[in-house]
């Protein structure tokens, strides 16, 4: 009944290929956090000027990046915005999409950072006599920090996986997508895919080692 033969040189012999796409995969989820953190600033910022436009912006951004699949916001990405002449390339969508969705999280999660922060605090150092800007900066921030670090580390590791998502809109550049090609012409679907597995996670788990060290020099005190 189990017949299947396994031939691991053919898929290590590809091993090179399936590096050159873990890069690509690395650059994309890198780039999509940078662009997904500055959307989440921004968001953040728009919930907290309490103008209802810019609030109802923020709000609804964020409720769309956390209660749809990320992969129908990578879809409305490369084929929706085609319905309205604006054609992105698969790697541009698949940026777009998952930058969109690591806004929506990061933002959540600096939001809960700030209200876990009393505000008592902002008020023993404005007696001191720091201005609202000086206590944001030196009291506020350095905690929020703190707090929203290790979800940030964890939406670092989700947008990494979140980049096998580009195979469906065309994306063969990444790891998930050489994998998929590969598999395509040889037909050693276990193989292929099991060395793609395990460099997903050693990149994810560099990723959570390398983030717990940095925490490690930079929260201790």
């Amino acid at each position: 009944m189990f017949n299947y033969t396994f031939q691991w040189n053919q898929a290590l012999k590809a091993l090179p290929q399936m590096l050159d796409g873990a890069l690509v995969t690395v650059q994309v989820a890198i780039l999509s956090m940078v662009i997904g953190l500055a959307c989440a600033i921004a968001l953040t910022v728009f919930r907290l000027t309490g103008n209802r436009v810019l609030s109802g912006l923020a709000a609804t951004w964020i409720e769309v990046a956390r209660n749809t699949p990320a992969l129908f916001q990578i879809y409305m990405a490369h084929f929706g915005l085609g319905n309205f002449g604006i054609h992105l390339s698969p790697y541009t969508a698949l940026l777009a999409g998952i930058a969109f969705n690591n806004a929506g999280y990061l933002a959540e999660n600096f939001r809960g950072a700030l209200k876990a922060i009393p505000e008592t605090q902002t008020r023993a150092a404005r007696s001191l006599g720091m201005t609202s800007l000086q206590a944001f900066r030196f009291i506020v921030v350095p905690q929020m920090l703190r707090i929203a670090y290790l979800p940030a580390t964890n939406q670092m590791v989700w947008a990494i996986l979140m980049t096998s998502l580009g195979v469906t809109v065309g994306m063969n550049t990444d790891l998930a997508g050489v994998t998929q090609e590969l598999n395509a012409r040889s037909f050693r679907t276990f193989e292929f895919f099991a060395i793609a597995a395990v460099i997903y996670y050693v990149i994810a788990k560099a990723v959570t080692l390398a983030a717990r060290a940095l925490a490690w020099r930079m929260f201790r005190y």
